[in-house]
């Protein structure tokens, strides 16, 4: 898989604003096939930073409702990437 398929999105939410200021780590959407040494190298080419942890979350599938229509929200993939001390995102920087 090539690594700019790997990472879809940058997640950013309060907790994840936290996490980016306090312990130098950020959360990224991925590809459900991506593995951790994929999201690893897809990070370090994308942005140009050393990354020394990869934590991977299957956030799984909910069921919603719309009146009597019952549904399905599709279940995704969420990656947290440590990076080194001192090294940053320029992408999440002043969000």
């Amino acid at each position: 898989m090539h690594p700019y398929e790997v990472l879809k999105r940058p997640l950013l939410t309060e907790k994840t604003n936290i996490q980016n200021d306090e312990e130098n780590r950020y959360s990224f959407e991925v590809d459900r096939r991506a593995n951790k040494l994929q999201v690893k190298d897809a990070v370090e080419k994308a942005f140009s930073v050393k990354v020394v942890a990869v934590n991977i979350i299957n956030v799984p599938s909910k069921q919603r409702r719309l009146g009597r229509q019952v549904g399905h929200r599709p279940g995704w993939k969420k990656a947290v990437v440590k990076l080194a001390p001192g090294q940053r995102i320029q992408l999440f920087e002043g969000v």
